[in-house]
């Protein structure tokens, strides 16, 4: 099993930039893939991003363009770039670790805590 910790959230106005940090307590490199997610009050949670032990990554319709998913192997961590912020973009983000995939599909069973990120207008 792998931990997850979120960090790197916090409040900017619209247009801003934000990067968030996703810390693994063991070796990323063997972890099929990664990604984060995001739930705003009063909504069910999404996925942002995703990557790939292949590095190849996915993205929301929503993001796309404007957050960036990458990983640094050395340091067991996971980041998310976001620029060009929105108000709509404010929610919580949650980091998760899928060490294993069944059917071509990552199963996603580790958690973070998740990290706060508020956008303002």
């Amino acid at each position: 099993q792998v931990q997850v910790v979120e960090s790197g959230g916090g409040s900017v106005q619209a247009g801003g930039s934000l990067r968030l940090s996703c810390a693994a307590s063991r070796s990323i490199f063997s972890i099929n893939a990664m990604a984060w997610y995001r739930q705003a009050p009063g909504k069910q949670r999404e996925l942002v991003a995703t990557i790939r032990s292949g590095d190849s990554t996915n993205y929301a319709d929503s993001v796309k363009g404007r957050f960036t998913i990458s990983r640094d192997s050395t340091k067991n961590t996971v980041y998310l770039q976001m620029n060009s912020l929105k108000p709509e973009d404010t929610a919580v983000y949650y980091c998760a670790a899928a060490p294993t995939v069944v059917a071509g599909t990552p199963l996603f069973t580790s958690w973070g805590q998740g990290t706060q990120v508020t956008v303002s207008s």
